[in-house]
């Protein structure tokens, strides 16, 4: 990175811009400086009340092997080095056993989420619904009737929570036109063409208008479902998701920084991807998780909505879904927008592309916050390996 935006004024062959920061090699400076290319609306902390998870002076990545693709046994830092890892946090029974850095990265250096942020919303939604704000049961169109005729009629908040819309779109990350182009313009992350109309995403979701499924049936993963999810919070509640966000999670949680969420022109928050926050911050999250969403006496995030989590997905939706192949052989389901890997201890996990990964063992205590800049959205080798890694920690943290 550091070849990236390092002169006044960065030659032309350096400048991270609206056009090219989800792309390698500018992603490595991108998605630390989000912000500074996308507008953004804060989420404050409280720097009254911090949560220490307190590091410990054994740091186990010293002798932690993991297995590649092929089965051949590779050293912990060279796994890091091959997922183009910028931070990863490793948090056991409330104390920190692994913080490291790369590419720039500080404690302090929020990075953005990508799809992560999804289960941030999912946290959100379970909240809200428990204090009577949304009804999850609710059809979609109940909260914005401007949907009337688009291709969420029919879908509850539970379908979209679950990706069980039978919206079709074609959530291709490496296409050069089509829907997702204009959704990324409506977002603010794509630069509109000259003399082209700019847009926004309350007025990109109704343009939706087709099916391919009836709503209700296999995993059908599709990020504007999400991104209305966060419409239909903010209208629900008349606050805006930033807001929301903070009041009841961030500042109960005891983030140590403020995060942020990218918005578009008129301030609809990017709930699919935009989110980001600092990796310690992000393990905070977690511990939350495997504290059964309490933090000393004060229930955040409803125990009830966790366990639904964990219990109450379907894994053949799952498995009929297109994304069961980028972890085969695992027994999974996705609900209320984490995975979850089931068995007699199950793994939860938040995914984004490039690289990004929450993945929370309640009954293990241990929580791995993982953020990357990897030079491509969806590398199946990459994921793969760090699955490896997972399940060798959670192996040698093992009672």
């Amino acid at each position: 990175m550091s070849n990236m935006m390092n002169t006044f004024p960065p030659t032309p062959d350096s400048q991270v811009t609206l056009s090219n920061w989800r792309r390698a090699p500018f992603n490595r400076w991108g998605f630390q400086h989000v912000r500074e290319i996308v507008p953004s609306a804060d989420i404050p902390a409280d720097p009254n009340d911090l949560w220490s998870l307190p590091p410990v002076a054994t740091n186990i990545s010293n002798d932690l092997i993991v297995q590649d693709e092929t089965g051949d046994a590779i050293e912990f830092g060279r796994f890091l080095s091959a997922t183009n890892t910028d931070a990863f946090i490793l948090v056991h029974q409330g104390r920190t056993l692994v913080e490291q850095y790369a590419n720039g990265m500080t404690r302090d250096t929020p990075h953005i989420l990508m799809s992560v942020s999804k289960s941030m919303l999912g946290l959100l939604a379970g909240t809200l619904a428990s204090k009577g704000f949304l009804d999850i049961d609710a059809d979609a169109v109940r909260y914005i009737p401007e949907l009337n005729g688009s291709a969420f009629e029919g879908a509850s908040i539970r379908h979209l929570l679950d990706m069980r819309s039978g919206l079709d779109f074609n959530e291709d990350y490496l296409a050069t036109s089509g829907e997702i182009i204009q959704y990324r313009k409506a977002t603010n992350w794509d630069p509109v063409e000259l003399g082209e109309i700019p847009s926004n995403l309350r007025t990109f979701l109704p343009t939706l208008k087709e099916c391919s499924d009836p709503h209700g049936g296999d995993f059908n993963y599709t990020s504007p479902c999400t991104d209305l999810l966060g419409w239909i919070i903010e209208r629900a509640t008349k606050q805006r998701f930033a807001d929301l966000f903070a009041q009841w999670i961030w500042k109960p949680l005891g983030a140590a920084k403020s995060a942020y969420i990218t918005v578009d022109g008129l301030g609809a928050p990017r709930c699919a991807g935009g989110i980001c926050m600092t990796a310690m911050d992000l393990a905070r999250v977690g511990q939350l998780i495997v504290q059964g969403g309490r933090r000393n006496q004060h229930q955040i995030v409803p125990e009830e909505w966790l366990e639904d989590i964990v219990l109450g997905g379907d894994p053949e939706v799952w498995n009929n879904g297109q994304f069961a192949s980028y972890w085969p052989g695992r027994y999974m389901h996705y609900r209320s927008q984490w995975y979850v890997e089931r068995g007699p201890k199950p793994l939860l996990s938040g995914f984004g592309i490039h690289g990004q990964h929450l993945f929370v063992d309640p009954d293990r205590a241990i929580v791995i916050a993982k953020l990357s800049s990897g030079p491509v959205p969806i590398d199946a080798k990459q994921i793969a390996l760090t699955a490896h890694a997972v399940d060798a920690i959670r192996h040698r943290l093992s009672d």
